[in-house]
């Protein structure tokens, strides 16, 4: 099967290159012609885990390629997925001005039938938004293409963005037209069967076929749920400080209640991304375009705001003046496994230092730039990030983190406060270090009762 990818970013190249290890031939588009150059060299223009090989061995074995070229890219397609940005407006809709470029474009450039399948995430309803606008541009160029929309919302995480495609829990595909749900699950029949190299043939996903609005509403109810799993159990971490009670350990006990489970469970500075803030603010303003109230989406944001707040808040109880204090930031990302920095908490919390007149430094593993607060000083390394440090703060839980010499970063510090603002380190191990340890709604030295 030909397969097109409009949009080489996070979503767009993962897509491609998982594609073609299916077997597919595909063509990715991307206008920016930096972007381009490299993509088109196998190097993907962001990290993630893996990605780098596997782009690297689809584009060289000439069963992926990349063009700025609609109409080369869509000639003999069979399936088109539109994997474009929809970067969150400042009303909480999502800023649809990519979507409607690149759906302009496709309809320019369409040759015969073919299905368009939307990966972007797009407002509830715009499947048929986008049937009229792909519709306007057929007329315009006065073609006899036709087409048909299917919704299949990506469940990408960053970091394991492969690994998710590959090895879904579950497919959703939406569309008014059977025959078109019948294409493009064909194109995904080597996941559902796992008949790839290395896949999984003991673990199929689900395959779940339903409507175009319940295709595209799916992503954003997943999204907000999984948002307000983390912000209720930061919320009863808040409560844990207060009463003496570990966080930890509530989390533990409750996710072992299988209604519940245990995942979206660990208590910390909270959720960033450009999916969970983006989602949530786009589906509380479709309700309020509904009349109505989505108070509970509103509670959501809102806690997760209010943990960032929450660091700074801790480092001026424990350090009383930030003023001439130096702070280090341990990871940047928004996550382990990423170098996205979209509404990382690390962004707002350095800006907040920085204002209250801290000296800021940081590490990260992969991100060696941080424009987003050009205060803030990069460090090549954990021990140089926390020289002479007044108070550390564990931002992103990488997993090199764990292996750190703390007893070292006690010693090169000038103070011994630690916050761990991902509760990712043992609190025994970090105080034998001869550190101050700080974390959210744990306890630094717990009492082990008889069983």
């Amino acid at each position: 099967m030909k397969i097109a990818a409009v949009g080489s970013g996070y979503v767009g190249t993962v897509v491609s290159a998982c594609f073609s290890k299916l077997g597919h031939e595909v063509v990715g588009v991307e206008i920016d012609s930096d972007k381009l150059a490299q993509l088109q060299a196998g190097i993907p223009p962001f990290w993630e885990g893996g990605l780098d090989d596997l782009l690297a061995e689809q584009v060289g074995s000439g069963n992926l390629t990349f063009t700025d070229d609609m109409d080369a890219a869509l000639a003999g397609t069979d399936v088109i997925f539109l994997c474009v940005g929809t970067p969150s407006g400042t009303d909480g809709h999502p800023d649809m001005s990519y979507v409607i470029n690149a759906a302009r474009a496709i309809g320019r450039s369409l040759q015969g039938h073919n299905v368009i399948v939307t990966k972007s995430t797009v407002p509830i309803g715009s499947g048929m938004w986008l049937n009229a606008t792909i519709d306007d541009a057929l007329a315009d160029a006065a073609s006899s293409a036709t087409f048909s929309v299917v919704s299949n919302p990506e469940f990408l995480r960053e970091g394991t963005a492969i690994e998710d495609f590959l090895h879904p829990e579950r497919i959703v595909l939406g569309s008014d037209d059977p025959a078109a749900i019948d294409l493009v699950h064909r194109a995904f029949q080597p996941i559902l069967d796992q008949t790839f190299d290395g896949g999984r043939p003991e673990v199929q996903p689900a395959m779940v076929h339903t409507g175009l609005v319940t295709a595209e509403t799916v992503k954003y109810a997943a999204n907000a749920f999984l948002a307000a799993k983390i912000s209720f159990i930061n919320e009863i971490s808040q409560i844990c400080e207060r009463v003496g009670a570990d966080i930890t350990d509530v989390a533990t006990a409750i996710g072992l209640d299988s209604r519940i489970g245990n995942k979206f469970l660990n208590a910390g500075i909270g959720w960033g991304g450009s999916c969970f803030g983006k989602d949530l603010d786009a589906l509380a303003a479709i309700a309020r375009d509904y009349g109505l109230h989505p108070r509970m989406l509103d509670a959501v944001r809102e806690v997760n705001r209010s943990q960032r707040h929450l660091i700074v808040e801790k480092l001026q109880a424990e350090l009383k003046t930030l003023r001439g204090r130096r702070v280090t930031l341990l990871g940047l990302s928004f996550k382990p496994g990423t170098d996205d920095l979209r509404d990382a908490p690390a962004i707002d919390i350095a800006s907040r230092l920085v204002q209250l007149g801290a000296t800021v430094s940081a590490f990260d593993p992969v991100v060696k730039t941080f424009d987003e607060v050009p205060e803030v000083w990069i460090k090549d390394d954990v021990y140089a990030a926390v020289d002479r440090a007044d108070a550390v703060v564990l931002i992103t839980e990488w997993p090199e983190f764990k292996d750190v010499d703390y007893g070292r970063v006690a010693n090169v510090m000038r103070g011994d406060y630690f916050l761990d603002g991902r509760n990712f380190l043992d609190p025994q191990e970090m105080m034998s270090a001869g550190l101050h340890y700080g974390s959210i709604g744990r306890l630094s030295a717990k009492v082990t009762q008889p069983v």
